[in-house]
């Protein structure tokens, strides 16, 4: 597998006024050209961990790593300046929710240029074309009228599709993607994931994918990090995540509706105090 991320034993802290806390604790993990899932409960460090890889953790967060780098490059000690130009050209994020990504007082093209260019050397009609084009990719009818229009006159789902197509627009290394298909109905999210998938494996991008949904991840991803209070508590295979052993991603997966096992009562989760503390089984495979 070629190596196009790898974090080890990374923290993201937050001091409060009962003390610090640990929001990710120690978590590792490496990334090749392949679709690595990340799944767990909300509050359980999955957006954290993303974040801190592209460095958006601001003070007074704190953010630490024995070692965070892409193709050899230390992210964590890489100047700003520098650091600025990995994001979108070398690493991409898609935010969960669009309404506090889009800025409400430009056009949705104007947003869609501004970000091509940054990162690529290109004219203005180059730029609207490559536009129009990913707009089209995620299933966007009348793209024309959508890059004239504001992001208040946009559907959370259409909010959803503009932020996959403007992070996309740069062709990264690496993806990741935070619940990019939360928003979206079944059809459309099928043809955002063939989308990403075509990605990873005609440009040999790595992809981060983020969620809830563990059905999804299971289909869709190729290895799955489970995480737990800021901890990996389990890593396997996404074709194993059914079988998977720790108590806590059984507890997961027992708690959703099975169309092939009808229960009259979903199980709830039992936690274990134990599970926050106990070290994962080897995040980095």
């Amino acid at each position: 597998m070629t190596l196009l991320l790898d974090v080890q034993n990374l923290w993201v802290r937050f001091p409060t006024r009962s003390g610090i806390f640990e929001a990710v604790r120690g978590v590792s993990f490496e990334l090749g050209k392949e679709r690595l899932g990340i799944v767990g409960e909300s509050g359980s460090g999955k957006t954290m961990t993303g974040r801190a890889v592209l460095r958006l953790i601001r003070p007074p967060g704190q953010v630490t790593a024995d070692r965070m780098s892409l193709d050899g490059t230390e992210l964590l000690t890489l100047p700003e300046r520098d650091m600025r130009k990995m994001r979108g050209q070398r690493i991409s994020m898609i935010m969960q929710d669009p309404k506090f990504s889009l800025n409400p007082v430009m056009t949705i093209g104007q947003q869609m240029v501004e970000a091509y260019r940054v990162n690529r050397a290109v004219g203005r009609a180059e730029a609207m074309q490559k536009s129009l084009d990913m707009l089209r990719a995620v299933s966007i009818r009348d793209p024309e009228r959508v890059l004239r229009a504001y992001p208040h006159e946009m559907s959370g789902g259409m909010g959803q599709r503009i932020m996959i197509a403007m992070m996309l627009i740069p062709d990264p290394d690496i993806l990741i993607a935070d619940e990019p298909t939360s928003a979206l109905d079944v059809s459309v999210q099928g043809q955002v994931l063939t989308i990403m998938d075509d990605l990873v494996r005609q440009r040999g991008m790595g992809l981060i994918f983020i969620s809830h949904d563990l059905n999804l991840v299971a289909q869709f991803c190729d290895r799955v990090l489970i995480m737990y209070a800021g901890r990996v508590v389990e890593t396997c295979k996404a074709s194993d995540l059914h079988d998977a052993g720790h108590p806590y991603t059984r507890g997961l997966l027992n708690s959703l509706p099975q169309l092939d096992r009808p229960a009259k009562r979903l199980e709830a989760l039992q936690r274990d105090p134990a599970w926050a503390d106990a070290p994962g089984d080897g995040a980095a495979l």
